[in-house]
Formats: structure tokens, sequence, C-alpha cells
């Protein structure tokens, strides 16, 4: 999942489980409804400066509203494939090398 959209969602919950409007959010942010409603879209990212301003109306830290985002992104994105160890490549390859010299 893309941050800024990450960081829209944990803010839109967070807005609502305040009890706020987006207006009211902006308001006691000093930001403007538009802006908040483009942060929650997730169209625009945050700057540190916006994530101190809406931190306190939403009731929570900062760096709670960080842990969050990084949560949602990190349990949305595709575990890694797993890459043939080396010791199997080794192993195939020393195969492959006996099989040339029988053929001698």
């Amino acid at each position: 999942m893309d941050v800024a959209v990450a960081f829209g969602k944990v803010v839109r919950e967070l807005r609502k489980d305040a009890g706020l409007t987006q207006e009211q959010l902006g308001f006691e942010a000093e930001l403007r409804r538009t802006f908040v409603s483009v942060l929650e879209l997730g169209q625009q990212q945050p700057s540190l400066m916006t994530i101190f301003k809406i931190a306190n109306p939403l009731r929570v830290s900062p760096s709670e509203i960080i842990r969050m985002v990084e949560a949602l992104v990190s349990s949305t994105e595709a575990p890694p494939q797993k890459k043939p160890s080396s010791a199997g490549a080794k192993k195939n390859s020393k195969q492959v090398h006996r099989v040339k010299s029988a053929r001698k």
C-alpha cells in the first residue's frame, strides 16, 4: 500500500474515533478542510509539521500516527518470495559437474 494512502486511512480512522468532521479537524489543526480531505484520500503526503498539527486534535502523538501508518503499510505488503539458497545452487552445480566428468 502506498504510504500516502495508508496515512489517509489512519487519519480518517482517528478523526472519526475522535468524533470530528474534516472541517473541525482542519479548524483545530489550523489547516483547510479541503487539505484534510486531500490527505485522507492519499492524494498528497503530509509534511512533518502537518503530522504534528493534526496529532493533538486527534488525541494521539505524532509518533503514534507514524506507527499506525507503518503497521498498515507493512501488513498490506506482499511477503517476499524466497530465493533459492546458495547451498542448493552449489549442490546442483556439483551434480552437473559430476555428470560431465562421467561422460569423459
